[in-house]
């Protein structure tokens, strides 16, 4: 099955998951979810089975999957590396083939 970018969800019970596969977001599917009788959770669980069965563009049933986990809000920011904010900064100001500006006094 194809890989997608990882989303990331929290389900009801507290379950975090990353989810970047059709068998990964099926695996999500099955757990705790607010509403499970909602339009956009039920569209992501049959576009999900008809992606497995070939019938469907694994594309089309990830996205409709990522809109019942927003609609849900069981959607996650995505995680980020944690280094200090000023360090990728300091790499996008600075290159080193360039010499350093001079002070101004």
């Amino acid at each position: 099955m194809s890989t997608f970018l990882p989303l990331f969800v929290k389900l009801v019970d507290r379950k975090s998951m990353t989810v970047s596969s059709i068998c990964e977001a099926e695996e999500a599917l099955l757990g705790q979810w607010p509403n499970k009788e909602a339009a956009a959770y039920r569209n992501a669980c049959r576009l999900i089975a008809e992606a497995k069965d070939g019938s469907c563009s694994p594309a089309v049933a990830f996205a409709a999957f990522k809109a019942a986990a927003i609609d849900q809000r069981l959607l996650q920011p995505a995680k980020t590396e944690s280094r200090p904010r000023h360090i990728g900064q300091r790499a996008i100001n600075h290159r080193d083939d360039e010499p350093p500006s001079p002070s101004i006094k």
